[in-house]
């Protein structure tokens, strides 16, 4: 009876096992190695997309034309030359006329050099020909007015002078025998024999002091 009883449990207890709920399977366990790649190549994918968001683009170059150089137009110069307005309003160049810069007319003896009595000595300007002539034979320096006892001789013209060219003419003078400032004024002659004036019609002027 016994073994009876302990066959009928043991085969309920079969059938208990046999018929109850299948066992649930565990979760896999995830493979770290593989996360941590997974991770790094996600970081590497958003960084790849930053990078190509913000690299820039170079434009593509557009044709700049040059800037023109302006043409400039030579002109024909023309040198200034001494004239006149007459009465009736007409504008006359002159013949013979001459000029000087202040800054160098006197090439020596400036004025008040002093001299000693019966002294010898050559006065020296430099000046321009303004007119529309060329000083050629029989043009010379004349004596104008002042001091005829510093007893000048004008010196020959070396050679013609044109328009617009600039020349040293001279006179010799000899200082007087009495002591004192004396002064001596002299201006250009045309082949004509016609006096004409320099710079506002002023004349060229020596000045020297005897002593």
């Amino acid at each position: 009876m016994k073994l009876k009883l302990f066959f009928i449990i043991f085969l309920v207890a079969i059938l208990l096992v046999a018929c109850g709920p299948s066992a649930t399977p565990g979760e896999p366990t995830p493979d770290v190695a593989a996360v941590r790649t997974s991770a790094a190549s996600t970081v590497v994918s958003q960084f790849t997309l930053t990078a190509a968001a913000f690299t820039p683009v170079p434009a593509s170059p557009t044709e700049t034309q040059a800037p023109e150089t302006p043409q400039t137009t030579a002109t024909e110069t023309t040198l200034p030359v001494a004239q006149v307005t007459n009465a009736q309003g007409t504008v006359v160049v002159l013949c013979d006329k001459y000029s000087w810069d202040v800054a160098t007319v006197d090439v020596n003896v400036p004025d008040n050099t002093t001299m000693s009595p019966g002294q010898d000595f050559v006065k020296t300007w430099k000046i321009k020909n303004i007119g529309s002539c060329t000083w050629g034979a029989g043009y010379k320096l004349v004596f104008s007015y002042g001091d005829a006892a510093l007893k000048g001789q004008a010196q020959p013209l070396s050679a013609a002078i044109a328009p617009q060219q600039e020349v040293d003419v001279s006179v010799q003078f000899t200082a007087p025998d009495l002591p004192g400032t004396y002064t001596s004024y002299w201006t250009l002659q045309n082949a004509k024999g016609i006096a004409f004036q320099g710079n506002d019609n002023k004349v060229l002027y020596v000045q020297v002091v005897v002593q």
